[in-house]
């Protein structure tokens, strides 16, 4: 009976995943949801594409935390629209919160949404948004055994930026292993190197996700 339950629940959530795949095409809205584990970066990341992608396209956040707006307000001196979902301790965004999203903002008026998730390399893997790609942002800090350990973030991901690659020279980690062990886990993933807080660094990153966007209206 409690498999049934689980089952269910799943099913209900991709469901309204559908749906929200369904609302973003039909406004031609491309959206990627950021995952990522807790201090890897990916708020860091997200705050310095911003001037790059807001010049590019009108865009929005919805942001995902447990408890607080910290991160969202790193955001604001973007003249962007800014959701702000708290999950009072639950570990990833679901389907359902992302619709009560789609509800507040106007798609018609918006070119890309950037979802960023709770961070956790576990729970996030398991519920679809409706997000035409997934961002896996991984830090070096993190050491090399991450990709197998939690294969299942890994395998979902449609790319995973490797950060903080400027300290990698102070660290006793073998970057290329880390990689070779991403390639073993999803061989079609694309992987990049970078220092989200080095703008400098981001220039592959910013041509992936053009490509992406640019890839989807042609659809």
């Amino acid at each position: 009976m409690k498999i049934k339950v689980l089952k269910n629940v799943m099913l209900k959530n991709n469901a309204l995943g559908a749906d929200n795949r369904w609302e973003f095409k039909k406004n031609s809205v491309f959206v990627l949801n950021m995952t990522s584990s807790p201090g890897a970066g990916k708020t860091t990341l997200i705050k310095n594409s911003l001037a790059e992608f807001t010049d590019k396209y009108k865009m929005a956040i919805i942001e995902g935390d447990l408890y607080t707006s910290r991160d969202a307000e790193q955001f604001t001196d973007f003249d962007i629209p800014i959701y702000q979902i708290n999950t009072e301790g639950g570990c990833h965004l679901d389907a359902k919160m992302i619709h009560a999203a789609i509800d507040d903002l106007d798609l018609n008026d918006l070119d890309f949404i950037l979802i960023e998730n709770v961070g956790n390399l576990v729970c996030p893997a398991a519920f679809d948004l409706g997000a035409d790609r997934m961002v896996l942002v991984y830090s070096i800090t993190e050491g090399e055994d991450k990709p197998k350990k939690y294969a299942t973030m890994f395998e979902k991901a449609d790319i995973v930026v490797i950060n903080k690659m400027d300290i990698a020279p102070h660290l006793n980690i073998d970057v290329d292993k880390v990689e070779s062990e991403i390639k073993e886990v999803n061989p079609g993933c694309k992987v990049l190197r970078l220092s989200a807080d080095k703008p400098e660094t981001l220039k592959e990153w910013y041509e992936w996700v053009r490509k992406e966007i640019e890839s989807k209206s042609k659809e």
